[in-house]
């Protein structure tokens, strides 16, 4: 088995079938040097830009998402080299990346289930984004209640828990654009947090 074989068997057990080729071009086009971790609390993705001791584009993606899940967040990130190519000093998720962001998933439209390519018309066609509806679709594509809870729906001052951390116990403090600042009440050590994580909200007790 070559090289590129190897490669191609990987990203098909990580994405829709259908999207492996598509997303192999991309990653080839770019030289991007590919990841693909185990779970992380904190993202689900992650770009990092070509600097002089770092010289070539680098993506990662948590391994444990869905197919369609995967592929979202990956275009999340691929948005995120395509900014920086073209505007360097745009801010993270400003108007560019969001510009890009839809670009992208309008190409890859086709790879995602028919039930959600509606969704995905609407959500990229207008600037900026819509963050519920992107929230709709992220909860659809992995098979998430459309009651889950998630950080964003929760006041500043909250305690809560993370669904997939449930023994630690934060305090939400201010929302930084998409993340959240907060505490770990049991330590005092602070974490942003993203506004997409889901939570699980915890009775406020007086201090």
């Amino acid at each position: 088995m070559t090289t590129e074989e190897r490669y191609r068997a990987i990203l098909r057990n990580h994405l829709p079938s259908e999207a492996v080729d598509w997303v192999y071009g991309y990653l080839d086009c770019y030289k991007v040097h590919f990841h693909i971790t185990r779970e992380r609390q904190s993202k689900l993705g992650d770009y990092r830009w070509i600097q002089p001791q770092h010289n070539y584009h680098e993506i990662s993606v948590n391994g444990d998402l869905s197919p369609q899940m995967f592929l979202w967040v990956f275009l999340h990130e691929a948005a995120h080299l395509e900014t920086h190519l073209k505007h360097p000093s745009a801010r993270p998720h400003g108007h560019e990346w969001q510009s890009e962001y839809a670009l992208l998933l309008r190409q890859a439209i086709g790879f995602f289930p028919a039930d959600t390519q509606e969704d995905i018309i609407l959500y990229t066609s207008r600037i900026p984004l819509s963050r519920t509806l992107g929230r709709r679709i992220e909860e659809h594509l992995r098979g998430d209640s459309s009651l889950a809870l998630h950080l964003d729906d929760l006041p500043a001052g909250s305690l809560f828990c993370l669904k997939r951390k449930p023994d630690m116990l934060f305090r939400s403090v201010v929302r930084r654009r998409t993340r959240w600042l907060c505490t770990d009440v049991g330590t005092g050590r602070s974490y942003t947090v993203s506004g997409s994580a889901e939570v699980e909200m915890k009775k406020n007790f007086a201090n």
